[in-house]
């Protein structure tokens, strides 16, 4: 494998909540707080951002607030209530500056991983051709993020054709899904899956 892996997301959006000090990240120091980014077509997309809190400090991150984002989407196991674990993805913030409220909005990420479970090729009730994929990249003190990402048409064919251990290139945004978690005849709750939503895949890195 002779190319970098790279993870990299930018973010321009709204601020939803004030930061909270985050016991749960794993880091020490932490402060998390929701930010919504609207697309073109209208559908907005609610992110969690982790930071540190010397990073946040002095900051006024207000809801209401316009912010610029830049850093990695990483990804944490965390126990479900329904006893399982669940991988949560979120944005970790290697630099935060407040923003003109004119800017428009903004929300890219560029990715180089290793698919790392076999891609899920599929078609919508419509007929739209989708790839689920499964991306590692590696971060430091041997740990890795295993991300989500799909796409859609011409992009989805290519990742159809590739392996475990293929390493490909991603270019599209961080985007949320609200679906329906069933686990009864009785009991069934609304969850929010995360996922990179591909615009652009390079299958030969």
């Amino acid at each position: 494998m002779n190319a970098e892996l790279k993870n990299s997301i930018k973010l321009c959006g709204t601020v939803c909540a004030a930061p909270v000090a985050n016991n749960n990240s794993g880091f020490g120091g932490v402060v998390s707080f929701p930010v919504e980014i609207s697309r073109l077509s209208g559908t907005v997309d609610r992110l969690n951002v982790h930071a540190p809190e010397s990073l946040a400090a002095g900051l006024d991150l207000a809801e209401g607030g316009r912010v610029k984002i830049t850093g990695e989407v990483r990804s944490q196991n965390e126990p479900g209530t329904d006893g399982r674990s669940r991988l949560i993805i979120f944005v970790f913030a290697d630099e935060i500056d407040l923003a003109e409220s004119e800017l428009r909005d903004e929300n890219e990420v560029e990715l180089i991983g290793v698919i790392c479970k076999e891609p899920t090729f599929r078609s919508t009730p419509s007929g739209r051709k989708i790839c689920d994929v499964m991306l590692a990249i590696n971060r430091p003190r041997g740990k890795s993020n295993y991300l989500p990402a799909i796409a859609w048409g011409r992009c989805a064919y290519e990742l159809s054709d590739c392996t475990v251990g293929t390493v490909i290139s991603l270019y599209g945004r961080l985007q949320s899904r609200k679906y329906i978690k069933k686990h009864s005849e009785t009991f069934s709750e609304e969850r929010t899956a995360f996922e990179i939503s591909a615009i652009t895949v390079n299958t030969e890195v």
